[in-house]
């Protein structure tokens, strides 16, 4: 054995020792960040996540990005619970930069297990993960995680800082801590005095964090459960709310840009003669040329145009002549790429995410097969707001505006592409006009880096038209699936195999952000040396099965005796991301109609046909019967306004730790081809209900969102070139073309999950299905379009 080897086994197996007696200490606390939290004079950090002000204003630390989903609102409810604040002094402030507020829900539930796994391999996936990623974790805003995640910190956060108003109150009156009480932001005791949050701040932030806090039962909330306005409500209706784009600062110029056409493409040469005499153009800055791709996030290389204003940079931008340099993505084809997935699905598939029983000899012995192929193409996000950054580089440090999903990341490819360290830049997140994933990514943040390196001293807004954020997103990935079922005599589903083909999209997201991240410490090395080891075992994301590429299709609770379901990786040159519901977005479609098909060949209603897969899951059996019952399932339908006929369609789906059943009310135009959706029921168990009016705002988004995808959502790649550009050929659901949407929330008292995506995903089947009920078509590729 070489020296070299000898070192490095060495080293991998010290890295392992030192990581399984790491993996057995508990978790560490997430309530006291490493720097002290940043606070206005007259205030008092009493932890991470709040600070109290002498005019007894709340201020909650806020970690998550605000895209419209109202999780600011949700998470200061969590820690005013527990506070016993009263809600009309409590505000939120954007958190810094810190591991404290690493996502640690996101990252434990990107393993690929199954639901129903109770094993010990995943009970210890699990809790290594956890540990993991509070040391070097991201700070990420996704994954309808938020709430799932702060659920306990936030609440602990809130208990721990009312415990030291209580102690501060019970020092100054001198009597026991038990005789005091707190309620809307005060603190009384039994002999009749009382101070407020505000009068007891200071001295509360001079006592000890408590070693371990009591939090209330559901039954002593007085907060959560209730449909709270909104926090930010009144900024976004008088327009004073501040996103991205809203960003000005003195002496800011606006840069304009123009990306190569071909994905990946490059700078050759530009002529710029012509804008350089435009009014109020001051610069053109080249972007990212040939290697230097790589290096900025995954970006495509290009231009910019930086000026006075908006107007006059994006005038200028086109008056640039352009030469590119196309790379080897000229030649792409979405087509092809599509041939090759399905092509992909005649052979094995690559990784098994899921099996039990003997499918092929369930399969042999089943008295009636049935196989389906289904295709979901590559989307857009298509986000209202679009791309923007904003970056001040002057004297040696930065300060950058975004709207990012994930600050910290953002910040650290901010300080490589101006040769700053981290805590050189300073990050403002700002409020995301839409994000779906989108903002997951930081090329953008990248690109405006670069931009404002070129002109340093004065802030330079980065802006993208629509154009350029259509033809250069990261794209929902694109797939292929196929399905075969046997059935037994008596129509009982007996055997489900399913064979998936796509891109892998996780590793291409985690190769971008490795521009913006630190080197691995000892601890994740020996980690990653486990999990390496063992990843057939434990599946430990970012190591074993990339798990957003058959979420949706493996982690299913139907029960089927014998099953077996996974996935073939296929190499493409189409730049993926994440895009709301993820895997879900296109494998809901795909189970949850053939799952139709199945009932249909078995001559039984497809709500029972779903209910006798679910005796063993009790809360999906409640949500999907609850949905048929409030739906008036196995009822006559009225026709529409017109006299045309409607027709009922189901799914049922669980993502993101929610469960939702829907079902849609279709008929179609007298043209034959126009799909008319007119009434989605949508029932959701998501847990805890935090604020009702914030889980019914998320399920009406996403059915139309789930609805501009299943009717129009379709991005083409010709010759390396995507061929949309806006909303008039990549199209989003209209305000006359939406339907009522009714959204009913199961009581329960479990711990909150999911609620962003998981009312996306079961839209497209439930209308797909409900198209099969009214014209015999069984469509089996998105968009839906009729023959």
């Amino acid at each position: 054995m070489t020296p070299r080897r000898r070192f490095l086994l060495g080293s991998a197996a010290a890295a392992g020792a030192l990581t399984v007696g790491w993996s057995l200490m508990p978790p560490r606390q997430r309530l006291i960040s490493g720097a002290p939290v940043p606070v206005a004079a007259g205030q008092v950090a009493l932890n991470g996540w709040v600070s109290i002000g002498a005019d007894n204003t709340v201020t909650v630390i806020m970690a998550k990005s605000e895209m419209g989903q109202g999780v600011h609102t949700g998470l200061a409810m969590l820690l005013a619970e527990e506070l016993d604040a009263d809600w009309a002094t409590v505000r939120v402030q954007g958190s810094p930069v810190d591991r404290i507020y690493a996502n640690i829900a996101t990252a434990v539930d990107a393993a690929a297990f199954h639901p129903d796994d109770d094993s010990a391999a995943r009970k210890a996936t699990e809790w290594f993960t956890a540990k993991l990623v509070r040391e070097v974790g991201l700070m990420l805003t996704g994954g309808s995680s938020s709430i799932k995640d702060l659920w306990l910190p936030m609440r602990q956060a809130g208990a721990s800082a009312r415990a030291m108003l209580v102690v501060a109150a019970a020092q100054r009156w001198q009597v026991p801590v038990a005789e005091c009480t707190v309620a809307a932001g005060k603190v009384s005791h039994s002999g009749g005095r009382s101070a407020t949050f505000g009068e007891l701040a200071a001295d509360a932030g001079k006592q000890s964090l408590p070693s371990k806090v009591a939090l209330k039962e559901p039954a002593q909330f007085k907060l959560i459960g209730k449909p709270l306005p909104r926090l930010e409500a009144a900024a976004k209706g008088d327009g004073s709310a501040g996103f991205g784009i809203d960003v000005v600062q003195p002496g800011m110029l606006y840069a304009s840009v123009r990306m190569c056409p071909t994905l990946g493409g490059s700078l050759a040469r530009v002529d710029r003669v012509a804008a350089l005499k435009l009014p109020g153009v001051q610069h053109t800055v080249a972007l990212a040329s040939g290697a230097e791709v790589a290096e900025m996030a995954g970006l495509t290389g290009g231009v910019a145009v930086v000026a006075d204003t908006p107007w006059h940079a994006i005038s200028a931008a086109r008056q640039l002549v352009l030469e590119w340099v196309e790379g080897p993505n000229a030649k792409l084809s979405s087509a092809q790429l599509m041939q090759q997935f399905v092509a992909a699905l005649a052979g094995t598939p690559g990784f098994i995410y899921h099996q039990q029983g003997d499918t092929d000899k369930a399969l042999a012995g089943a008295a009636k097969r049935i196989s389906a192929d289904y295709q979901a193409p590559y989307l857009a996000h298509a986000a209202l707001e679009p791309i923007n950054c904003t970056v001040l580089f002057k004297d040696g440090r930065a300060q950058v505006w975004a709207p990012t999903q994930v600050p910290d990341v953002a910040r650290g490819v901010a300080a490589k592409v101006l040769g700053l360290k981290d805590e050189q830049v300073d990050i403002h997140v700002t409020y995301l006009g839409g994000g779906f994933g989108r903002r997951l990514d930081v090329d953008f943040v990248a690109q405006a880096a670069a931009i404002a390196k070129a002109v340093p001293g004065l802030p330079v807004q980065t802006f993208w038209s629509r154009e350029e954020d259509t033809r250069h997103d990261f794209y929902r990935p694109a797939s292929a699936s196929r399905f075969e079922a046997g059935l037994d005599a008596g129509g009982r589903l007996v055997a489900w195999f399913n064979h998936c083909a796509s891109q892998y999209l996780v590793p291409a997201v985690m190769a971008r952000y490795s521009v913006g991240m630190p080197a691995m410490p000892l601890v994740a090395q020996g980690q990653r040396v486990l999990a390496e080891t063992l990843s057939p075992l434990i599946r430990l994301p970012g190591v074993g099965p990339d798990k957003t590429t058959l979420e949706g299709a493996f982690d299913q609770a139907y029960e089927v005796p014998n099953r077996r379901i996974g996935h073939t990786a296929v190499d493409a040159g189409v730049p993926v991301g994440f895009w709301r519901a993820v895997g879900h977005s296109h494998q809901a479609f795909f189970k949850e109609c053939f799952i139709d098909e199945v009932a249909a060949a078995a001559g039984q209603d497809a709500v029972a046909y779903r209910a006798a897969l679910l005796a063993q899951h009790p809360r999906h059996l409640a949500v999907l019967q609850r949905a048929a019952a409030l739906s008036g399932w196995g009822q006559a339908l009225a026709p529409a306004a017109d006299g045309a006929k409607k027709a009922r369609g189901v799914a049922l789906h669980e993502c993101f730790g929610s469960i939702v059943a829907q079902v849609a009310e279709v008929s179609v135009a007298a043209d034959k081809k126009t799909i008319r959706v007119h009434r989605v029921v949508s029932v959701i168990d998501c847990g805890t209900p935090i604020n009702p009016n914030l889980i019914a705002q998320q399920c009406e988004g996403g059915v139309i969102f789930g609805l501009s995808a299943a009717l129009y959502g379709d991005i083409t790649v010709e010759n390396g070139q995507v061929q949309q550009s806006n909303f008039h050929d990549y199209p989003s659901l209209r305000m006359d073309a939406s339907p009522q949407v009714e959204t009913h929330i199961m009581p329960s008292s479990a711990h909150p999950q999911g609620v962003g995506e998981p009312a996306m995903a079961p839209t497209a089947p439930a209308v797909a299905n409900a198209l099969f009920a009214l014209t015999g078509q069984r469509l089996r590729s998105l968009p839906l379009k009729l023959s």
